[in-house]
């Protein structure tokens, strides 16, 4: 019995090594900022109509570059409460300019985190429109969108997931 009282620490101390360091690489392979924004929207798992509307659009390639760029996404079940039929129009080839304007109404020039899109009132977008910040009650609001969750980190800048498709006018 004394032999097992002695080595199991050993052993839980190893095991305890083993743990964190396959924690640490498996932060570092998921998300340590190592995916650009393309791939932390796909790995997400809740952006694939947006992933879906970015490819049809022709964006991919702007969204998988340098940046770096803060993006408001709209999750699958925001573009399920659009109106019947919107993805399906905006996703015809007749519409990509349509598609382009209401997708880059999502995104801003530089990385934007929670903290400093707390003290603004606006951003302009690559669009060209501005989307009007607010902060109630700890909550942000991107025109009338709720952010439901704040910084999400890629490679080439930030996502911030929200609640509703923001429409340019």
């Amino acid at each position: 019995m004394k032999a097992i009282t002695v080595a199991a620490p050993k052993w839980m101390g190893a095991g305890l090594l083993g743990l964190m360091l396959a924690s640490t690489a498996q932060a570092d392979h998921h998300g340590m900022a190592k995916a650009d924004i393309v791939d932390t929207a796909v790995e997400a798992g809740q952006f694939s109509t947006l992933v879906a509307a970015v490819k049809a659009a022709d964006l991919v390639d702007t969204l998988k570059g340098e940046g770096p760029f803060t993006v408001f996404a709209p999750t699958d079940e925001a573009f399920a409460a659009l109106p019947e039929g919107t993805v399906d129009t905006l996703l015809m080839p007749e519409n990509q300019d349509q598609l382009q304007a209401v997708l880059t109404y999502h995104v801003v020039p530089g990385k934007i985190m929670a903290e400093d899109a707390m003290s603004a009132s606006s951003a302009t977008t690559v669009q060209g429109q501005d989307l009007t910040i607010t902060t109630m009650d700890g909550k942000v609001m991107i025109n009338d969108a709720t952010v439901t969750a704040a910084d999400v980190m890629a490679s080439n800048g930030v996502i911030h997931v929200i609640d509703t498709v923001l429409m340019p006018e």
